[in-house]
């Protein structure tokens, strides 16, 4: 290794130091949360994606546009089909998210957004960053809400993930210091594990929940786990009636699976890469990842997904209108609970679980052999109208 590659790599470094520095200032300047009922009009973005995503996105904003047939009517709100995040475009701009999308993004308080590809080794694609990180970081959307819920097995677990620092906050901005050794770093300011502890302890506080597990591996990775960690155990002292503990994360995807344990767990918060991981093994319980939405949530902006990605092999397959929309579904439910309208967040989940757990008359195979992600949503609606 030579001093010239010592030198460039430490200038990287200082780059990126000063950047997150920036950042965590601007956290320490925000406001307070949108409130939706003093809005006069609430402008609900629809962003498809690519592969899977337009479709099922298409069919999620059918479905809440049904919900919200009344409040279209009267112009309280609004839907706002936004294209542009297909990664065939997103290359031709060499962004993340082209500049016109962001800007129509910016337009929206609230977005329903498909999946979208993200390139990886081996792939013809250039390395451009993620969609989803790169929406999350823009649109500071530090919360992402996973819940998964299966009363027979006793579970029921709400995840808070932050979203915008952790292993993610740069991950497209590791130094490649020779052929022979390359390096990532991992992000963790004070304001952002505070808001995220903050949110969560406030859920568990007003739905009752007994217990907030914070989750990292802080025994390793002292510096920034063991900052996490420690500020989320602070923030807990403020909430006295709930009961805090702590878990590593290898030792906490063990005792998900173990009957005895898991139906302890009620709300977890958890850095960006490892709530990413244990999310999906908590999907399997209530079906797999085509079954659970997640709301990823701002002081000004909200943006709500399924947790799967693209699928782009079931579009090269022609399959693309068998795929599922569940994921979707559910994540409609979160968005028309965030904007106030929990009434019709309760009567679409009912109807989802009713659709896809009791009734089931429709099976999604993702194939000729189940039905299309159209008859799906008719299903549901159909569901929603008998109020089953």
């Amino acid at each position: 290794m030579t001093e010239q590659q010592i030198k460039a790599a430490t200038e990287k470094f200082e780059a990126l130091i000063r950047e997150q520095s920036e950042r965590s200032d601007k956290i320490k300047q925000q406001g307070d949360f949108v409130d939706y009922e003093k809005l006069d009009k609430i402008i609900i973005g629809v962003c498809g994606g690519d592969g899977i995503g337009p479709i099922i996105t298409k069919e999620s904003a059918r479905v809440l546009e049904f919900m919200l047939a009344d409040e279209v009517k009267a112009g309280k709100v609004e839907f706002k089909v936004i294209d542009g995040l297909t990664i065939e475009n997103r290359v031709a701009t060499n962004k993340a998210i082209p500049d016109d999308v962001l800007e129509e993004l910016k337009s929206c308080h609230v977005i329903l957004k498909g999946p979208t590809t993200t390139p990886q080794a081996g792939d013809p694609w250039p390395n451009i960053e993620s969609a989803n990180v790169a929406m999350r970081k823009a649109l500071d959307l530090f919360a992402n809400l996973r819940p998964v819920k299966v009363p027979s097995e006793g579970i029921d677990w709400t995840f808070f993930r932050e979203n915008t620092e952790g292993a993610y906050a740069v991950g497209s901005k590791g130094v490649n210091v020779t052929d022979d050794l390359a390096m990532d770093f991992v992000v963790t300011t004070t304001e952002g594990c505070e808001r995220i502890a903050k949110l969560a302890y406030d859920y568990a506080r007003r739905n009752k929940k007994e217990r907030v597990s914070i989750i990292t591996k802080a025994n390793i990775i002292k510096t920034t786990d063991g900052k996490f960690l420690n500020l989320c155990k602070n923030i807990g002292k403020d909430y006295p009636e709930i009961i805090t503990d702590e878990w590593y994360i290898d030792i906490t995807t063990a005792k998900l699976i173990d009957p005895k344990r898991r139906t302890d767990f009620k709300v977890f918060i958890l850095p960006n890469l490892y709530g990413d991981i244990i999310t999906d093994e908590a999907a399997e319980f209530q079906g797999g990842v085509g079954t659970a939405g997640s709301a990823n949530i701002g002081k000004k902006y909200a943006m709500f997904e399924a947790i799967h990605g693209s699928a782009p092999r079931m579009i090269k397959e022609g399959r693309g209108k068998y795929a599922d929309p569940c994921s979707m579904l559910r994540a409609s439910v979160m968005l028309l609970s965030h904007i106030g309208k929990q009434d019709k967040a309760d009567a679409l989940e009912r109807a989802l679980d009713y659709c896809m757990y009791e009734d089931a008359k429709l099976k999604i195979t993702g194939r000729e052999n189940g039905c299309t992600c159209e008859e799906f949503g008719n299903y549901v609606m159909e569901t929603v109208k008998s109020g089953k």
